[in-house]
This record gives structure tokens, C-alpha cells and sequence, in this order.
């Protein structure tokens, strides 16, 4: 039976032969909890009274969304973690490390043809090693953890052939702006995503993790890009395991295949409030804004940091516009700092933030005031995302959200590129 990746992955961790639409449950390679989701799992798991989970290899906590503790509750929930990392012999990223979905993939945590559950809904992020990785809620975690199974709906496929050369000034973010405005935010429902053709080759890693990373603004279970060399270079930096690569068979049945020139897309943004309200550059440019946001588990890489920097050095902030970045993960906030990008940041009037999801979950970082307009490099606009619902909110890649901030209203990128 010729299978798609996902009918591959799954049926290799339930050792059976599964095709879309069949239920199984499966074996699970890793999992892990944030600090807005792992009180609850926690909890569930003290319920059930599970005295040692099923592998304390395979799981770990990240302490990202409320890094440091910005009141007693996340306080509380961050101790009540540390406590329980400490009793169950598990490991606990705190809050000197980043961004769950930069710190797992960072420490070798995941590898291509792996199974993993994240009580987090981007976990989908891990498709780029050619994992089936998705997002649970916490109970569902926490059976995972105690049992090192769990159940799944086998998924359809959507193949996306993306053809063409990126033209400069446009990045993968704008791909998947792109894609989200075509397939709209339920487009690929519970379905996997298998992304091919010249343009997907030709992205770094970083760009890929930011494809996969926004595939559930479509609705997707999961995605997957290709294992070639550059994601095993990228693994051989941090990770000395074997792992097995599933590839798609070419008899394989997707229920669409869609083919899109990436040549033909220009700088992107997604308007408020729905991440498929897709806009050019071009349409928005002049729009007065109030913030700009780079970084998040979407473009808080040393790439998008680069990206930014290639705009913002030499050059000053608008006065009285808020530009806040925040590197991914603690490894990337050194490099940065090593390669002269903080200083570059600093001396054009920005905000550097530690490592963290920052702005981005609303909380304590960032919050915009009332009809305050902010272009993010996050995944999600929706109504109060930042902490405001009262704010406007376009998604942009980091070189968008720079020239922004430069001009204190939505700029086109391209001009400020050689």
C-alpha cells in the first residue's frame, strides 16, 4: 500500500499498517509542556497518580511564556514545575533558556521520523526534521507522559508543490502568509502537509521551521519538508543518533495537490484579526503603526535576527515607535550579540528582550494600548493576542516588521536592500 509520511510515521509507531482515516494508538518518541500548559499536566498526572513517568529522556518542561515570572499565579504555576522537574528526575528548561519550540529541536530532542505531542498548539514546528510532531491539550499530554502512548486519527495529506526563485526582500514568512490567504485558516483542517519542489530545497532550516511553525494557522495536523543535506548538517551540530527517514511513495494518495510560483509573491502581511487576511506590502505601505515585534518561535532566529539587522544598522527607529526583538533561545541571544547584531539593534533605538516568547503571548512584554496598531513577526493576530483587544495586529517577516519600524508605518523591505 503506497503511504503518504504520515501514514508512515504512524504506522511505524503502531506497528501496523495504517492508512488516512484509521485510528491507532501509538508509541510516542518525546513530549513536552510550557509554562502555560505544564501546571495542568502536572496536575493530571498527580490525579492518576503516576509516581514515575514512562521515560524521563523523552519528556521536558520550557519555561518561555512567562519568562521571568511577571506575576504570583505564573510565579506559582513556574515553582510548582520546578518542583515537580526536581521530584520525577525530568528535565526543566527555565527561564534562561528560550523558546520551547527552538529549545527542543535545539537540544536534539527531535529527529526525523520521530512521533511527538506538545502541549502547545506550534508544535507542528518539527516537520521541518520530518517529524510528525502536533500539539495536544494538557490531560492528553499528561497520558502521554505516564503512558508513553497515545491515540491518533490517521490524517489526509495536502501536497504543496512551491516552484521558482524568491525574489530579494521576500522570505519564507511570506510563503506562508501566502499560502494561508489561499488555503484560509481551515483550509488544510486536520490534514498533513507535505511541502516539495525548487523553492522548499532552497530554504535554510530557519525558514522551514517558520513554514511548519504556522501550518496550524491552516488548520493542519502537521507538516513535513524534505530530509536532505542541510537538515542532516543541521542535526549532526547537535545531535549523534541514527534516526530513520520516511519518505512519501510516489503512488501515494493526497486528497489535494496544489502548485504555487513563489517568484510571483512579494513582501506579505497578514491584516486584523485572522492570520488568513492576507494583504501585500504594496496594498498596506503607509499605514501608521505604533510597535514593531520580531522574534517568537516563528522568526526569532539568528537568520531572522540577521535579516533585521541587514535593515535596521546604521539606520534610527522612528521616534516614538516601539520596537521590541527578542532572540529565540539563549544560544541564538549569544551569537547575536557575538556576530555585533544586539549592538546593531540597540544603537538604532530598539529594545532587545531576553529569550522568550516575549510580546507575542500578552502577558508582560509589549502589551500595546488602546487602537495601538503593531506589525509582528509572530504566527497569530486574533483579537488581544498581544494583550490588548483593543490592538491591531499584521504579521509580517522580520525584514517588514524593520523597515516599519523605520519608517513608523508599514514599509516595503525591498528599499532598503542592495
Amino acid at each position: 500500500m503506497a503511504q503518504t509520511v504520515a501514514e508512515k510515521i504512524l504506522s511505524a509507531h503502531a506497528k501496523k499498517s495504517l492508512k488516512a482515516g484509521d485510528f491507532a494508538v501509538c508509541d510516542i518518541d518525546f513530549c513536552f509542556g510550557q509554562d502555560g500548559t505544564s501546571g495542568i499536566i502536572i496536575d493530571r498526572i498527580k490525579e492518576i497518580g503516576v509516581k514515575k513517568v514512562f521515560d524521563n529522556k523523552k519528556f521536558c518542561m520550557v519555561i518561555d511564556h512567562n519568562a521571568p515570572a511577571p506575576n504570583l499565579g505564573a510565579a506559582a504555576v513556574q515553582k510548582k514545575m520546578r518542583g515537580f522537574a526536581e521530584e520525577y528526575d525530568v528535565k526543566l528548561y527555565d527561564v534562561n533558556c528560550g523558546v520551547c519550540h527552538q529549545i527542543v529541536p535545539e537540544f536534539g530532542h527531535v529527529l526525523p521520523g520521530y512521533l511527538v505531542l506538545g502541549a502547545d498548539s506550534h508544535t507542528c514546528t518539527y516537520g521541518a526534521l520530518g517529524a510528525l510532531s502536533t500539539g495536544v491539550g494538557s490531560t492528553d499530554l499528561a497520558v502521554a507522559l505516564a503512558t508513553g502512548k497515545n491515540w491518533f486519527k490517521v490524517p489526509q495529506a495536502i501536497k504543496i508543490i512551491l516552484k521558482g526563485e524568491l525574489k530579494k526582500g521576500v522570505y519564507a514568512k511570506d510563503i506562508i502568509l501566502f499560502l494561508a490567504g489561499k488555503l484560509t485558516a481551515n483550509g488544510a483542517a486536520y490534514k498533513a502537509i507535505e511541502f516539495y519542489g525548487e523553492a522548499v530545497d532552497a530554504l535554510d532550516m530557519s525558514g522551514r521551521f517558520t513554514m511548519c511553525n504556522m501550518v496550524v494557522e491552516l488548520g493542519a495536523k502537521c507538516a513535513f519538508m524534505p530530509v536532505d543535506v542541510k537538515t542532516k548538517n543541521w542535526l549532526a551540530q547537535r545531535v549523534k543518533k541514527k534516526y530513520t527517514v520516511h519518505q512519501a511513495d510516489k503512488a501515494a494518495e493526497y486528497e489535494d495537490i496544489k502548485e504555487y510560483d513563489v517568484s510571483k509573491i512579494i513582501p506579505s502581511l497578514a491584516k486584523p484579526h485572522t492570520v488568513d487576511n492576507y494583504a501585500t506590502v504594496e496594498e498596506l505601505k503607509g499605514t501608521p503603526i505604533n510597535e514593531a515585534f520580531i522574534g517568537t518561535c516563528t522568526n526569532g532566529r539568528l537568520e531572522d535576527l540577521k535579516a533585521a539587522a541587514a535593515i535596521l544598522k546604521g539606520r534610527q527607529v522612528k521616534s516614538g515607535i516601539k520596537l521590541i526583538i527578542v532572540p529565540a533561545s539563549m544560544s541564538i541571544y549569544r551569537q547575536a550579540l557575538k556576530e555585533g547584531l544586539v549592538a546593531a539593534f540597540i544603537d538604532s533605538g530598539a529594545v532587545v528582550l531576553n529569550p522568550g516568547c516575549g510580546p507575542c503571548v500578552g502577558t508582560h512584554q509589549g502589551v500595546p494600548a488602546d487602537g495601538e496598531v503593531v506589525v509582528s513577526t509572530a504566527n497569530r493576530n486574533f483579537t488581544g493576542r498581544m494583550g490588548n483587544p483593543k490592538a491591531f495586529i499584521y504579521l509580517s517577516s522580520p525584514a517588514t516588521a524593520a523597515a516599519s519600524a523605520i519608517e513608523g508605518k508599514i514599509a516595503d523591505p525591498r528599499k532598503y536592500l542592495k
